[in-house]
């Protein structure tokens, strides 16, 4: 390797813009994607009751509540908390009231269960095909 390949990366989040997703009213910030696995770190931003519908995690998630909540069925992780669900973990989740901004890490795409029986990443794609044999 390079030297330049073993460099640290600063990231400018501040001046980084709010990408949408395809779930009303969640937003996130790529801070670290590496395509070939589909590890990422986001910061996201939840509105007042904006939903995460059912979905997997298919490996160890990791989320640090900066402000607001996130809620889901086993109970509520408050600003300054701090949650994480083992592999094949599944479940619902929204933001509380006042809605949320979390750091999120996922060490493979979540699976996302639709309602015509499809499982897709959080881009909306089929998971078997892109993720099957990445993870």
């Amino acid at each position: 390797m390079k030297p330049s390949e073993l460099a640290s990366r600063f990231v400018d989040v501040q001046s980084m813009p709010w990408e949408k997703t395809r779930y009303p009213g969640v937003e996130q910030k790529t801070l670290f994607l590496e395509k070939e696995t589909g590890l990422l770190t986001a910061l996201m931003r939840m509105a007042p009751g904006a939903r995460l519908p059912d979905h997997e995690h298919v490996k160890i998630e990791q989320t640090y509540v900066l402000e607001g909540e996130l809620h889901c069925g086993e109970g509520i992780c408050k600003a300054g908390q701090f949650v994480w669900r083992p592999a094949g973990s599944r479940h619902e989740a929204w933001a509380g009231p006042q809605g949320g901004l979390m750091l999120a890490i996922f060490q493979a795409p979540n699976k996302f269960f639709q309602a015509d029986g499809r499982v897709t990443d959080f881009l909306g794609r089929d998971w078997n095909e892109t993720w099957r044999s990445k993870t």
